[in-house]
C-alpha cells in the first residue's frame, strides 16, 4: 500500500483476527484497529498456532504492515484501579495483551489509561497507571503501549495533555509509550480552552437537519458542559 496517510476504520474480529485484516481490505483501508479478544471479558482462550499463522498471513496477504494495525485493549482493564485487587487483575490482563499483539507480529496496542474512582488522588492514579506500563513493558518485546485520551467523564483521567506528559514521564522505556490523539474525545476541551476563542469554528457534518442541535452542544461545551450529552444522545 503507497498511501502516505494510513487511513481505516474499527473491524470486528468475529470469525478469528484473520477476519479483521479481510474486512478491513474490503473497505479499501489502510489502516485498522482490532480488538485481539473479546473487550468485554476478562480472560480469552490463549492464540493458537493456526491463528496467530492465519493472521499473520493475511497480513503479508493484504499488505498490512504492523505499523499500520492499532489494537485496542479490553475497556474492563483500568490501569490506575484504587484498590489492590482491581490493580493487579488489570495488571494481568494488560500484560496477557500486551503479550498477545507481540505472538501477531504487532507492534502497538491502544488503551485507556485508568480512572481514580473517586477514592485516590489524581496524582496517585497518575502513578499506578505508569507503573503498570513499566510492568507490561518489562514482560513483553517489541509492542508500543499508546495511550488514548479520554473525555474526562466520570473519574476517568489522560483528558488533559498534562496528565498524558505525567504519565510518560514515569514511563522508563520511552522509546515504548506514544499517545493516540482520539478527536472527539477532545471536542470538550477545545471549546472550554480561551486559546481557541475569536476564530471562526465551523459545522461540517454531513446532515445539516441536526446543525442547530449540534451548535447548541458546543456553545454548552463553551460555556463549562463538557459532560452535556452530545445531539445523538438529547
Amino acid at each position: 500500500m503507497s498511501e502516505n496517510k494510513f487511513i481505516g476504520a474499527h473491524v470486528s474480529a468475529a470469525g478469528g483476527v484473520d477476519q479483521a485484516v479481510a474486512r478491513a481490505h474490503d473497505l479499501k483501508a489502510t489502516a485498522f484497529v482490532l480488538f485481539t479478544k473479546n473487550q468485554r471479558q476478562w480472560k480469552a482462550a490463549a492464540l493458537t498456532t493456526e491463528t496467530i499463522d492465519n493472521f499473520r498471513a493475511a497480513c503479508e496477504r493484504y499488505g498490512y504492515a504492523s505499523r499500520q494495525i492499532l489494537p485496542h485493549d479490553s475497556y474492563l482493564i483500568n490501569l490506575g484501579h484504587p484498590t489492590r485487587e482491581g490493580i493487579e487483575k488489570s495488571r494481568v490482563a494488560f500484560i496477557d495483551e500486551m503479550q498477545r499483539c507481540e505472538q501477531l507480529g504487532l507492534s502497538l496496542l491502544n488503551f485507556h489509561p485508568g480512572s481514580h474512582l473517586q477514592q485516590i488522588a489524581e496524582e496517585e492514579c497518575l502513578a499506578r497507571i505508569a507503573d503498570s506500563i513499566n510492568l507490561a513493558l518489562e514482560k513483553t518485546q517489541g509492542v508500543t503501549a499508546v495511550i488514548e485520551n479520554t473525555a474526562g467523564q466520570g473519574s476517568n483521567l489522560g483528558f488533559r495533555f498534562e496528565q498524558l506528559a505525567a504519565i510518560i514521564d514515569r514511563v522508563d522505556d520511552k522509546n515504548r509509550v506514544g499517545v493516540c490523539i482520539d478527536t472527539c474525545h477532545a471536542f470538550a476541551w477545545i471549546m472550554a480552552d480561551k486559546r481557541f476563542d475569536g476564530i471562526p469554528m465551523i459545522l461540517e457534518t454531513v446532515n445539516p437537519d441536526i446543525w442547530p442541535k449540534e451548535i447548541a452542544w458546543l456553545k454548552a461545551l463553551a460555556a463549562g458542559g463538557h459532560t452535556a450529552a452530545t445531539p445523538a444522545e438529547s
